[in-house]
């Protein structure tokens, strides 16, 4: 290092010198460009003078006098009325706002009829003598302003002052009142009398020792969150004396000093203590700034003052060097045969013989380890540097992390950069690299780094056949494993869908919603038993999920009495989810009597024979509710679908019920607030605009993604980019062909039946709870004999009111009596004699 230390500052020299002479040629040498118009020049100066006064801060400096001239006025005001109440008072009582005007009022107050009216206001009407801190806000705030820098931490004094508003007003009328009650000040304000005066709130709810104890509590705990100093005196009285030191010698920790050959940027060199051995003769030195030092007899090795400076120094002069993170490789697990539970009971003997889908069904398609180009690599490397060193941004260090279809670089700022200026250079990198899909993170949660994501030339494939034989998909204890694709540092996210505990995909079309939605499929379909697994497929395109009907017998669930197991009309969608919520309902009255929180904690005290099915128990599988195209389903049912699925979507989630939700409208009124709050887990595929984006995630990024499954994972407030694994539609058909193939159950899981209360046909089973109203016989006679279903002939010829009038309405039209409402007509009568009428209401009676 004593020898580099001349050679850099050689260079530093030698490049400073090089600088000047590149300037003093561009100075001398004459302009080429056409000179402009003389009018061109006049607009130019025109508008730069326009917007000199903002530049040049004057505007600042204007509004920092104004505020320091109202913080005197404040004070002189306040002041003054200390000395004046006893003659201003009486003036200003009954006509505060016209003493402004009235030129013939005459007032002692310094500052005229302005100053004697706000501090009437400040100090009588409002904080008392708590109303000087607005004078300290202003003053401060406009100080700042004047200076134009920061003199003053005008936030926290802001802070401060409004804690001491409320305080001070509240402790000064307490005082107040115990003190000197009849004075003519008061102390603590409108508001303080009405928190601690004489009829405060506080003073009527606690009366005086209470009131007291309270402002001396809350003082004593704002110093403490101020200050957190300690309260050990209070342990002294109980404390044993002190035990004399009879060791000779005491171990104290020390830094340790680095060599100057050492690299000071390493990752340990902040943190790397050794305890260095010292004798207790050590003498302690206090300096003038209160500061202690402890000078030992046995001093360590200082350490060079320049050492800093100079490694810095040499670091300006070499080339920044990329440093890339090879992509890790997870290994394959060796393939094992999933679904034995070794309990008691075990729900999958009753297909003991089925057979779990193997990995020979799916495509390899790319290869397993990622390829880079070093090229490539560098060269965007050089693009990012020499693109922020357009705009005077400096880095210390970057790093290149290679995904399958992304690389992440990330670059640590130079200190004094902002991350705004960078943040702002999205579209110039973009432009540089000539790449689309540029998405910058800063700073990447967890890490002092910017991160800058670049999609890559050739781009891999991440297979699914690759990501269900990793280690990771193979040894997961996850209840409903569920796998995403791999991470830009290669890494294979699994997921569990049970701990979710939903999901929302969204996106634009094409980008790759099918492709996910079929590998989240085929994940559970690799991992899970029939017994321990249903699905229900809503698809109102008819087409995208029609591959699993084969399964029917084996993972899907319906409605009693349905031929189709995928639903696509939209009225069996309603249906379907109402049943669903009674299955939900059904469930939690089963958690109930078996006094546990989850289905988890139900199975298991089932399989382990803690629980009677003769009282009801069975085995309850995991239901996933799989939904394609929401957006069709919200355009033609509305209400009545987003209902049951925010229902279900808050309460099913203790008892196994599960959602995924996909769409390629992510509008506001498709994914309505109700939705996405109880969906924390996202998933963002390639949208047209950042509009979208925020409406699926709370936050842009998804409309910089690059498509083909590209996508971004948010949970909470993490947030991943992955790409989806590829499973094709051949692969799909062979998973389902293995498994349809094999011995199922009888028929479909049967949902509970539910019966539509609108549906008229039901009309034969009215009433028969007794809940009808005691006119209702009575009001289906006078409809009968009119031969008019109106609401208003019940209202007069009964004599009651309209609401009781229009409840008998409805009974009748649930009857199946009169018709439905026909707006501004009268309803349809269904029956034309009395004698049609009495004898329909004996089978009611019956």
């Amino acid at each position: 290092m004593e020898e580099t230390k001349p050679i850099t500052a050689t260079k530093r020299h030698k490049k400073q010198d090089m600088e000047d002479n590149t300037q003093e040629q561009v100075k001398a040498k004459p302009a080429r460009t056409k000179k402009p118009s003389a009018k061109a020049d006049f607009e130019a100066e025109d508008a730069d003078e326009k917007l000199q006064w903002w530049r040049d801060g004057r505007l600042g400096k204007i509004t920092g006098m104004g505020l320091l001239l109202a913080s005197f006025i404040l004070a002189a005001s306040f002041t003054s009325y200390l000395f004046t109440v006893a003659d201003d008072q009486s003036d200003l009582l009954n006509n505060t706002t016209g003493a402004l005007t009235d030129n013939t009022l005459h007032v002692h107050n310094t500052l005229g009829r302005l100053g004697a009216v706000l501090a009437h206001v400040f100090i009588d009407r409002l904080f008392g003598l708590a109303s000087y801190l607005f004078c300290a806000v202003l003053f401060v705030t406009g100080f700042n302003l004047l200076m134009q820098r920061r003199v003053f931490n005008a936030l926290k004094v802001s802070l401060y002052s409004f804690f001491g508003l409320v305080w001070l007003s509240a402790t000064l009328s307490f005082i107040n009142y115990l003190v000197h009650p009849a004075s003519l000040i008061n102390w603590g304000g409108g508001f303080g009398d009405y928190l601690t005066g004489e009829q405060g709130r506080i003073m009527g709810l606690l009366k005086t020792v209470g009131t007291g104890a309270l402002l001396v509590v809350s003082a004593t705990a704002f110093f403490v969150w101020l200050y957190n100093f300690s309260f050990d005196f209070l342990l002294k009285p109980f404390e044993k004396k002190e035990m004399t030191a009879t060791a000779d010698e005491a171990t104290i920790t020390a830094p340790v000093f680095r060599d100057e050959s050492e690299n000071i940027f390493g990752k340990d060199n902040l943190t790397d203590l050794k305890e260095v051995p010292f004798p207790l003769d050590m003498e302690v030195a206090q300096e003038e700034d209160e500061e202690l030092e402890l000078v030992l007899s046995n001093k360590p090795k200082a350490a060079p003052q320049n050492l800093v400076m100079e490694t810095i120094s040499v670091i300006e002069d070499q080339p920044l060097k990329l440093d890339i993170q090879a992509p890790k490789e997870e290994p394959p697990a060796e393939i094992m045969e999933p679904g034995s539970i070794g309990t008691v009971f075990d729900p999958t003997l009753d297909l003991s013989n089925y057979k779990f889908p193997t990995l020979d069904l799916l495509d390899e398609h790319s290869a397993e380890k990622v390829k880079y180009d070093p090229e490539e690599l560098e060269r965007n490397k050089n693009q990012i540097i020499s693109t922020l060193n357009n705009y005077q941004i400096e880095i210390s260090k970057i790093k290149a992390t290679i995904g399958p279809t992304v690389t992440l670089y990330e670059i640590v700022p130079a200190p004094g950069v902002r991350i705004s200026k960078i943040k702002n250079l999205e579209d110039d990198i973009a432009l540089s690299l000539a790449a689309l899909g540029i998405r910058i993170i800063a700073p990447i949660p967890g890490k002092g780094t910017i991160g800058i994501e670049v999609p890559n030339m050739n781009k891999e494939v991440v297979s699914m056949r690759s990501l269900l034989a990793s280690e990771k998909f193979q040894n997961s204890t996850a209840d409903l494993p569920i796998c995403l694709g791999k991470s830009i540092s290669n890494e294979i996210i699994v997921a569990d869908l049970a701990k979710m505990p939903h999901l929302l995909m969204a996106g634009a079309t094409g980008q790759g919603k099918s492709v996910g939605i079929n590998s989240i499929l085929v994940s559970l379909l690799y991992k899970k038993h029939p017994s321990q697994l249903k699905f229900i497929m809503v698809d109102p395109k008819k087409v995208e999920l029609s591959l699993y009907e084969l399964l029917e017998k084996h993972f899907l669930a319906k409605l009693p009495g349905e031929a189709d197991a995928i639903i696509t009309d939209t009225k069996k969608v309603v249906t379907t989810l109402n049943a669903l919520c009674i299955e939900m309902d059904q469930r939690y009255d089963l958690l109930k009597k078996a006094q546990v929180r989850n289905l988890k904690e139900y199975n298991h005290k089932f399989v382990n024979r803690q629980l009677n099915p003769a009282n009801g128990h069975k085995f309850l599988p995991y239901i996933v509710l799989v939904v394609d195209e929401f957006a069709d389903l919200i355009m033609t049912a509305g209400k009545e679908v987003e209902m049951p699925i925010a229902r279900l979507a808050q309460l099913a989630r203790a008892i196994g019920i599960h959602l995924i939700l996909a769409t390629q409208r992510p509008s506001v009124n498709i994914i309505t607030g109700t939705i996405k709050a109880n969906f924390p887990a996202r998933i963002a595929f390639k949208t047209t605009s950042k509009i979208d984006s925020r409406t699926i995630l709370d936050t842009g990024g998804s409309e910089q993604l690059i498509g083909r499954g590209d996508m971004l994972l948010s949970q909470g407030s993490d947030m991943i980019r992955l790409q989806c694994g590829f499973v094709d539609t051949p692969e799909v058909e062979r998973v389902r062909d293995f498994i349809a193939n094999q011995q199922g159950y009888a028929e479909a899981f049967l949902l509970p039946e539910y019966i539509d209360p609108n549906d008229k046909s039901a009309g034969d089973d009215f009433l028969i709870d007794g809940e009808k109203d005691g006119l209702f016989e009575d009001a289906a006679r006078i409809i009968v004999q009119n031969q008019m279903g109106s609401t208003s002939l019940i209202q007069r010829r009964l004599k009651l009111g309209y609401n009781r009038a229009g409840r008998l309405m409805d009974q009748l039209e649930e009857a199946g009596i009169v018709g439905e409402n026909a707006g501004s007509k009268a309803r349809e009568v269904k029956f034309k004699t009395e004698m049609e009428l009495d004898h329909y209401l004996q089978k009611i009676r019956e």
